[in-house]
Order: C-alpha cells, then sequence, then structure tokens
C-alpha cells in the first residue's frame, strides 16, 4: 500500500466461502467483501455501490427486498471491508464481479448499480451477458457534460493540495456532511456506513474518480445500454445535485430502458428514499418494467 493512500483500520484477510449461509451472512469472493441477505433459494439480485461508498450504503433497501430475493452487496476493491486492488479500471471491476458470480454459482442476476455502480454494472453486462438478466441504474449520469458543479466540502476533499491535508482529518461530521451535501431530503447517515468511509484512501478515491469518468467519456451508458439486450431501470433524484436531473432522459434512447424520476431526492436514493427505491427494483424484479 502506498503511503499516501491514506486508511484508517485493517481490512481482514480473505476467507473461504460458507458451505452453508444463514439469511444474513458475509464472506471474502474473488478478494471482495460480500454480504448476503434473504433466503438463498430466491432469485439473485446484486446490489453495487458507488465511489467512496460501501455496501452499507444500500442497508435500507435490503430491508425491502430481502424478503423476495437473495440479495448481494459486494464492497468493491478499496472500499469498505475490501482490500485495494492494483486497477480500478471500470471492465477489471466488472471482471472481478463475474468472476465472484460464477464462483458463487449465481446466474442470471438482476444487477443494480448506485450511481457509479451502475457503471459496473452495465460493463458487467456488456462483458457477460449471460450473467446479467436485468440492470438498473440509480443516479448513474449518463455521460460527462451532464455533471454538475460539485458541492464547495466534496472538491474541497478530492482537489489537491488541500484535498490529501483534509483527508487525515476527516471527522465523523465531516464525513457525513459529505454524503448529505449530494442529498435533497434530510437523512440520518448510518453509523457503519460512516465507519466504511472512513477507510477509503485518497488515493484510491481520486484514481477511481477518473477511472469512472475515463468509461463514459468513452461512449455513454444510453450508448453502452442501446447495444444490449437486457430490461434496464433508471432511477434518478429529480433533485439531484451532482448530475443533471433532465439528463435521466437521455436513456430514453435504449429501446429496452423505463427512467422514473423522484420527487424532492438527490442523489442519493437509497438513503434518502430507500422505501421507494426498494419499490421501484421489486416491480422491476417482478415485470421487468
Amino acid at each position: 500500500m502506498r503511503s499516501d493512500d491514506i486508511r484508517t483500520r485493517p481490512w481482514a484477510t480473505g476467507s473461504a466461502i460458507l458451505a452453508c449461509m444463514r439469511i444474513h451472512d458475509s464472506t471474502y469472493v474473488q478478494g471482495m467483501h460480500v454480504v448476503h441477505d434473504g433466503p438463498r433459494e430466491a432469485p439473485p439480485l446484486l446490489l453495487i455501490h458507488g465511489s467512496g461508498a460501501s455496501g452499507s450504503s444500500w442497508g435500507r433497501v435490503v430491508r425491502a427486498l430481502a424478503g423476495r430475493h437473495h440479495v448481494v452487496r459486494v464492497d468493491l476493491p478499496g472500499h469498505g471491508q475490501s482490500p485495494p486492488a492494483a486497477s480500478y479500471e471500470v471492465h477489471e471491476q466488472a471482471a472481478r464481479l463475474a468472476a465472484a458470480l460464477d464462483e458463487l454459482g449465481l446466474r442470471p442476476v438482476m444487477v443494480a448499480g448506485h450511481s457509479s455502480g451502475g457503471y459496473i454494472a452495465t460493463a458487467l453486462a456488456e462483458q457477460r451477458p449471460d450473467l446479467v438478466a436485468s440492470l438498473a441504474l440509480v443516479s448513474s449520469g449518463p455521460r460527462p457534460d451532464a455533471l454538475l458543479p460539485q458541492p464547495v466540502l466534496l472538491r474541497a476533499l478530492i482537489a489537491p493540495p488541500l484535498g490529501p491535508l483534509l483527508w487525515r482529518v476527516r471527522s465523523d461530521a465531516m464525513l457525513r456532511r459529505g454524503v448529505t451535501s449530494v442529498c435533497h431530503r434530510p437523512v440520518d447517515v448510518p453509523d457503519d456506513l460512516v465507519a466504511e468511509v472512513r477507510v477509503i484512501g485518497y488515493r484510491t478515491f481520486r484514481t477511481v474518480l477518473s477511472r469512472n469518468n475515463a468509461y463514459i467519456a468513452e461512449r455513454s451508458v444510453p450508448e453502452r445500454l442501446s447495444a444490449l439486450d437486457v430490461p434496464v431501470l433508471v432511477i434518478f433524484g429529480a433533485a439531484d445535485p451532482r448530475w443533471d436531473p433532465s439528463s435521466a432522459h437521455l436513456y430514453d434512447t435504449a429501446a429496452r430502458a423505463r427512467v422514473e424520476l423522484l420527487p424532492d431526492v438527490g442523489h442519493f436514493p437509497p438513503l434518502e428514499a430507500p422505501e421507494e427505491t426498494g419499490e421501484l427494483l421489486l416491480r422491476f424484479a417482478a415485470t421487468g418494467r
């Protein structure tokens, strides 16, 4: 690990996949921390978090999903309880998830990605269409020109020379403000999410952001989806402060995509509107619409 990749707690080492998993359990697969909720015989649903977050960011939505689905949450490399990786290219992140699904014997799965997690979900469908039954993209910006000016706190944390200094002294209150700065509704940021956001390294975070931008700059997400034969649900907050909410309709160009705008919701529907988000995902899983 680089000395400037600042982390504040150690990660767990790998673990063998459990032969018999309970309703809620966790393990390590392909070097990533994986959490399982719900009955294992139910249809599988993979949840992918966004940059700087962790699988815990989906926690409030899981409550609605786990009664009908085998819900699988991952901590992507360098996030949450997963150690860093040598590369954060979107296609390589997707390849790791494909290998994890193969190892777990799960296919086909519904895949939902929040923010940049939607890029990895899309790349997974591009690489391994045999693994993906449907895609749900939540607050996933369609192309670079849809990005709005970022909140001041986020800009300060990310950009040098101030960013690396602030990163070392982030308090819980600052981390919570970082999350709420992209929300429109008032939210109570869970303690476990704050703890897992804290361990992300500064260099890792900047690298992930760069690789995500390169993916959508190479080809927009709607263009990529138009080349896939898979049902797509797009969920966008109508008050998203990170991505222009009107850009959600760029996804209308994908023949099998449906767009849902959530009123008075910002960039984080899984925290701001977990019930509405869960209901949309359940309906989409059941009907493909």
